[in-house]
């Protein structure tokens, strides 16, 4: 089944167009795809949001205000920022998916602006994003498992465990959407409870002395938050999972936008008020030398060494559901790219609503890269990878607020007034500064990296463009 990418703005209702990608029909169903209707659920507006807020706030939050301390509070600024870039882009993301609602996000968007070579390059720098990100967090999943059964004293058993974390989610995933949305929903609401235990309890125990000084760096107050954002940016990636799924979303015109927005500033909200409560209830010299931030805090609230078991499984919790979302995210674009032809045929097959070739990939690889990190021995190698997904996440994020205000210049909007063109063109402008500055805050390294998987990407481009061409001559 092949769709174009393009929805005009004066198309009816898409009902039937959503239909087909969520569940075709039978006689364009992909083998296997024969149950997809009772294992295939579309989401409403609970499971949408909950999928950006579980995406977005993944086990980086156990970790963050010990990070950033250093520092010192300025780095509260640096989180100010990063929100207000956050929700640009998910506001941009909710008048794109109003526009054309197709599962894919930003790959669709880019495409329809730009063509399909800049709808590729958003769909494999996205898919990158996705795997590498999930090795990421199975790693360090395992640090948190370590803390409840033992593990880190012997390599291959944490090497083990780490790719235990990645498969129980795809698996998941392989059941059908209507699985991942209620492992979802059910990990989202389990993690909040410790985390707004933490946010917002420890607000009655915040003590001024404890939170430290302003900027004890010296030199420059701006560069000390850039310097602290870096270390904060792979924390928002996320906010675009909503759309990524849009096909898969009850009413993406309406649905999409809302889940994004209120998903964003949610985990913003827990985000800021987590770490401030860090801050105020932990000592700052030991907030500095802490490996479990939130322990020590919920420790320094009640007194005891519970809090680091509970937080151990809280962060379990949290980052099962975080892989369990980004595994489905990590298959819906490659999957959106495949029916167009800009991506390998197989991956636009799927079973129970899930596009199974995408998920079956793009674990293995995650795997693959997981084996390699314990293997290596040299964390600074895998610390170098996590910011090429800060990286590689800037180009669709680029290029998807590139395309709203191609389509603001070009008048290709349902613009009623001139207050709602210069709102959505200030918001569209504010979300590609904010795409801009995640590259500077990657890294030279980063950056070097994240090019060399993009030039890859162009070899596999001119081969897929190439095989389209002689099919359709």
């Amino acid at each position: 089944m092949h769709v174009t990418g393009t929805v005009e703005p004066s198309a009816p209702a898409p009902q039937e167009g959503l239909e087909s990608l969520a569940a075709p029909s039978p006689a364009e169903a992909p083998a296997g795809d024969g149950d997809a209707g009772r294992h295939t659920r579309r989401f409403g507006l609970p499971v949408a949001t909950a999928l950006v807020m579980g995406n977005i706030i993944g086990g980086g939050i156990f970790l963050l205000p010990a990070s950033v301390a250093p520092f010192g509070s300025v780095s509260l600024v640096a989180f100010g920022v990063l929100t207000v870039g956050a929700i640009a882009l998910a506001l941009v993301f909710g008048r794109l998916a109003e526009r054309n609602p197709r599962t894919g996000g930003p790959y669709v968007y880019a495409r329809e602006a730009f063509g399909d070579f800049a709808g590729f390059l958003a769909a494999w720098a996205y898919w990158i994003t996705t795997w590498v990100s999930n090795a990421a967090l199975a790693v360090a999943a395992v640090g948190y498992l370590d803390v409840l059964i033992p593990v880190s004293g012997h390599r291959w058993t944490a090497c083990l465990a780490a790719l235990v974390l990645q498969w129980l989610p795809a698996l998941a995933n392989f059941a059908g959407t209507r699985y991942v949305g209620a492992v979802q929903l059910v990990s989202t609401v389990l993690k909040f409870v410790p985390l707004l235990l933490v946010a917002v309890g420890g607000l009655f125990f915040f003590d001024p002395h404890n939170v430290g000084p302003f900027h004890p760096g010296g030199g420059s107050a701006i560069g000390a938050v850039s310097a602290s954002a870096a270390i904060l940016l792979f924390s928002y990636l996320g906010v675009e999972s909503a759309a990524v799924s849009a096909g898969e979303v009850k009413n993406p015109r309406r649905t999409v936008g809302r889940a994004t927005v209120i998903g964003t500033a949610g985990a913003a909200l827990v985000y800021l008020l987590g770490t401030l409560s860090v801050f105020g209830t932990v000592p700052h010299e030991r907030l500095v030398r802490s490996t479990a931030p939130f322990s020590d805090a919920v420790d320094a609230m009640f007194g005891g060494s519970w809090g680091g078991w509970a937080v151990a499984l809280a962060a379990l919790v949290s980052m099962t559901g975080c892989l369990n979302g980004w595994t489905l995210l990590s298959a819906q674009t490659p999957y959106a790219a495949a029916q167009d032809g800009l991506f390998p045929r197989a991956f636009a097959r799927r079973r129970r609503g899930v596009p199974t070739v995408g998920v079956g990939v793009t674990v293995v690889l995650a795997s693959l890269l997981t084996v390699y990190n314990y293997t290596s021995g040299s964390g600074k190698v895998f610390e170098v990878l996590v910011l090429v997904t800060t990286f590689t996440a800037t180009v669709p994020y680029l290029l998807a607020a590139a395309a709203q205000i191609h389509h603001l210049v070009a008048g290709r909007g349902e613009l009623v007034d001139r207050a709602r063109l210069v709102r959505d063109g200030a918001v569209a402008a504010v979300a590609a500064a904010f795409s801009l500055w995640l590259v500077a805050g990657a890294g030279y390294a980063a950056v070097y990296q994240g090019v060399l998987f993009l030039f890859a990407g162009v070899v596999v481009y001119a081969v897929l463009a190439a095989r389209r061409q002689r099919t359709e001559a």
